[in-house]
């Protein structure tokens, strides 16, 4: 919903101020699914309303997985581009929905099927938080909840900045999503520029970095990103962030065969944290084999967690969600 775009239709109809709020209301935490829900506005109202999209994504599909820990949802954008976005259900009672920023990617990461798409175009706020609102329909049909939200799908969030930071300040505010800024992450692959302002904006908002390699050698060859902002410019970043905002910092860690898995490269990851050991933590990827590479045999990735955990270094495995739909890390690509 286009709060921006309906208010200033109710200031056309020389509506009260409160007309807005309970549009929000019925939208963001009632789950509304259209315009005819909102009973507290007349039947006349609502049809001068309707010019402005209850909801700007159209919900095309959903794949539950069969445990089903996972969905996979398909929208369909009002100029005809598909996004996709995953909720996956934990044991524990959380519910994360992993939410796409743009349609398509630009980074081209050698080991993401959504890099081999470009880029179209970015998503709005809007865009954005109505792939949260939609996902939370769902859930409440399950008698659950979204706990968590995680930048984590189709596209780099920091080349879409400000839309995205529209997005959280809809997400965490009391008037409309009302979700707290900790079960908020933000996945980059290391955009500096957008690391600086998250610290000084956003200091709540959980940080995640596609890492992936110890070095910048080894970077730059599954990782374009890494000519543009080279390893030590965007270690310091991290190092400032950590300084300035005190909070932990979570690496992606995909594991790729003999790229990046010797225990050799595990101890230079190790020696990367040095002082800010405590404020770091590696998430070990299995690797959802788009072609290009071949995925670390499990013998393999437990000797570099070892390693990891024998340096001090927080690191766990992470939990792998709807392999099966093509919902898992790095297998978002549009072919529902």
């Amino acid at each position: 919903m286009d709060l921006q775009r309906l208010k200033r239709r109710l200031q056309e109809l020389k509506q009260p101020s409160y007309r807005l709020q309970q549009a929000a209301r019925s939208y963001y935490q009632d789950l509304a699914n259209g315009w005819e829900d909102l009973t507290t506005w007349s039947k006349d109202l609502r049809a001068a309303c309707q010019d402005s999209a209850w909801s700007p994504l159209t919900q095309i599909a959903a794949l539950e997985s069969r445990d089903p820990e996972s969905v996979k949802f398909a929208f369909k954008t009002q100029d005809g581009l598909t996004i996709e976005s995953v909720v996956m259900r934990h044991d524990d009672g959380r519910n994360t929905v992993c939410v796409s920023s743009q349609v398509g990617c630009a980074m081209g990461c050698a080991f993401c099927a959504t890099g081999t798409l470009g880029i179209k175009r970015n998503l709005t706020a809007e865009e954005i938080v109505d792939q949260i609102v939609q996902t939370a329909r769902y859930l409440k049909t399950k008698d659950g909840r979204v706990t968590n939200v995680v930048f984590m799908g189709m596209g780099e969030p920091f080349n879409n900045t400000d839309e995205v930071f529209k997005a959280i300040d809809l997400l965490t505010s009391p008037e409309a999503f009302g979700l707290g800024a900790r079960h908020i992450s933000v996945s980059t692959c290391g955009i500096v520029p957008g690391i600086e302002r998250l610290a000084k904006e956003f200091p709540q908002i959980n940080l995640a970095i596609s890492l992936h390699a110890p070095s910048q050698d080894v970077r730059e060859k599954i990782m374009p990103v890494a000519k543009a902002y080279p390893f030590d410019r965007l270690m310091r970043a991290i190092r400032s962030y950590m300084d300035k905002t005190h909070r932990k910092v979570m690496f992606e860690y995909v594991m790729l065969e003999g790229v990046n898995d010797s225990l050799e490269q595990a101890e230079e990851l190790a020696d990367l944290f040095n002082e800010h050991r405590h404020l770091a933590h590696v998430n070990l990827i299995k690797y959802h084999e788009t072609g290009k590479f071949k995925a670390s045999a499990e013998a393999h990735i437990k000797a570099f967690q070892n390693v990891l955990k024998r340096r001090g270094i927080s690191v766990t495995r992470r939990v792998s969600f709807g392999e099966e739909i093509d919902a898992a890390c790095g297998q978002l690509a549009g072919k529902i």
